[in-house]
């Protein structure tokens, strides 16, 4: 199961900026299906810049993917630093069909940037491509040639 979390007011939507964010609405979800893990709220967004987007990201660290409205650039790339993929989505865009859309890719076949996803936080979903016993796949890698 991974665990995706949305910017969210009411829990129905997302409907926030990740940094202004004070409610992350945090799911469990499979390809069996999704259940509401736990409700994140935080106080109000801290003036200095540093401190807003750590409180914020120390909301999610344990996320897979982060839907939010909008991203500052920083912010985005600590979120990736983080390890969580950072998807932004219009306003309004209702949780539950998110969610479904999640079980159906995962109970598919999901995309090469989701299949990283599944590798980094749940291995025992998606196992790590290995080579097969081919001569190429075993043998030394080549030297590059020196200039004379």
């Amino acid at each position: 199961m991974l665990k995706i979390a949305f910017a969210t007011s009411d829990g129905h939507a997302v409907d926030q900026h990740f940094g202004w964010c004070r409610r992350f609405d945090v799911y469990e979800v499979g390809p069996e299906g999704f259940h509401l893990f736990e409700t994140r709220e935080l106080g109000p967004a801290e003036d200095d810049e540093e401190d807003k987007i750590a409180s914020r990201l120390a909301a999610v660290v344990d996320c897979a993917i982060l839907n939010v409205c909008d991203i500052g650039g920083t912010a985005a790339a600590k979120v990736v630093k983080a390890r969580i993929h950072p998807m932004k989505v219009p306003v309004g865009t209702e949780i539950d069909s998110l969610l479904a859309k999640f079980v159906g890719v995962l109970a598919g076949n999901p995309p090469p940037w989701l299949r990283k996803v599944l590798r980094a936080h749940s291995p025992q979903v998606a196992p790590a491509w290995t080579p097969t016993s081919s001569p190429s796949a075993t043998a030394a890698p080549v030297a590059p040639a020196r200039p004379q």
